[in-house]
């Protein structure tokens, strides 16, 4: 591929890179991972509520990995409370868990970063290393890749698993027990999608810049000096 073309492919890299790396900052602050609904099982069953009167008593949930809010509905009226993860739910919520969720978002900003840095030296400047020139791309592409996934996985495992939305809606409640009655995905955990599918898009692209794939080729023995060395 002429250096121009090169240089206007690793260029898009970077600002995917860049994007991604945006993006990932972004949902991970956001406090919009899950949001769902929250029957308050004890008002229902007093009053055997069905049908379109469980309604009075469906309240609201939303979180991240650092904050959510909460409305409760027990049939009075909705009570709006705040919470934070750190120090409000230690002692709810699969902590080892939730700190490996954070830990790989940050991974996935840093290295995006990273890569981002090295997409642009690609592009304008002159790689003398490995782990700076093309082959590297491919190391930093994919621990971003990697850590991306990764995210998603450990925070579904948690949500679904631990069942983190009950967790959090029976949190210093004596009178009443709640039971999650809906729960989705929110913009935060596509946001972390988004940011895996662009970092295997850029997989392509540098592929498409002509670089081979690490130990694609085949290296030739050179056994014409173990030949010579064995005659001496």
């Amino acid at each position: 591929m002429p250096s121009r073309q090169k240089q206007l492919v690793f260029s898009v890299s970077g600002v995917l890179g860049f994007s991604c790396v945006l993006t990932a900052a972004v949902a991970t602050g956001l406090p919009l991972w899950i949001t769902g609904a929250v029957l308050c099982r004890t008002g229902a069953e007093l009053v055997n509520a069905t049908g379109p009167e469980l309604e009075k008593f469906l309240g609201e949930l939303n979180y991240g990995l650092f904050s959510g809010g909460r409305v409760k509905q027990c049939g009075l009226g909705g009570r709006t409370t705040r919470f934070s993860f750190f120090p409000d739910l230690l002692s709810v919520i699969p902590v080892v868990l939730h700190v490996s969720v954070i830990f790989f978002c940050g991974v996935v900003i840093l290295f995006s970063s990273v890569v981002t840095g090295f997409f642009f030296f690609n592009a304008f400047g002159r790689p003398y290393e490995t782990l700076q020139g093309p082959m590297g791309l491919y190391l930093w592409t994919f621990i971003s890749w990697l850590c991306s996934c990764l995210v998603m996985i450990l925070f579904a495992s948690e949500v679904k698993l631990h069942h983190l939305s009950n967790r959090i809606s029976n949190f210093n409640e004596e009178n009443f027990v709640f039971h999650t009655y809906t729960e989705r995905y929110d913009r935060s955990f596509w946001l972390f999608f988004l940011v895996f599918l662009l970092h295997g898009l850029n997989f392509l692209l540098i592929r498409l810049a002509g670089i081979q794939f690490p130990f694609q080729e085949s290296k030739d023995l050179d056994l014409s000096g173990g030949a010579a060395d064995l005659m001496y």
